[in-house]
């Protein structure tokens, strides 16, 4: 092949590298937003069933349960807000190596989310469980789901970190 023959296949091959760029980084924010979106589900649908059990024995503790049945539905405000991070980075003509730091973006936001709120939300039942008993652990249920929480901010942070790198 000649050498401009070869240039002319080069640039016919840009577009479609571009796309795959793009479509990967795409692929990455929908992981990260579905993802920690499921996991808070599931995680507040968990609570609110303890909240609706508890309160067969104790109806005056509906406020304290509302608020820890609300804990898992941050997670999917984390990949919410990541993706509002990271939106703005996926432009045409954008580098593989961009799409690929947004693609594993995505997927550490995600997955963390989706698997801390499942967990928090476990915390958190147990929790309610133990209030509808008539035991007074409601801010030492608190304490204890901030921790499965901590690794949703670390995974939001380290979002934030990608996008300054992009």
């Amino acid at each position: 092949m000649s050498p401009d023959s070869l240039a002319t296949v080069a640039q016919a091959a840009a577009p479609i590298t571009s796309n795959i760029a793009l479509y990967t980084a795409w692929i990455g924010m929908f992981f990260m937003v579905a993802l920690s979106g499921l996991g808070s589900a599931m995680g507040t649908v968990m609570d609110g069933q303890a909240t609706i059990g508890a309160m067969k024995k104790r109806d005056d503790i509906f406020a304290n349960c509302m608020i820890l049945s609300a804990l898992p539905g941050t997670q999917g405000l984390y990949g919410f807000g990541a993706f509002f991070l990271l939106k703005a980075k996926i432009v045409p003509g954008m580098s593989m190596e961009s799409a690929v730091a947004i693609f594993g973006a995505g997927m550490i936001v995600g997955l963390v989310c989706w698997l801390s709120a499942i967990q928090q939300g476990k915390v958190v039942a147990t929790g309610i469980e133990s209030i509808g008993n008539g035991n007074d652990v409601f801010s030492k249920t608190l304490v204890l789901a901030v921790y499965p929480e901590l690794y949703a901010i670390i995974s939001f942070a380290a979002a934030f970190l990608i996008s300054t790198g992009i």
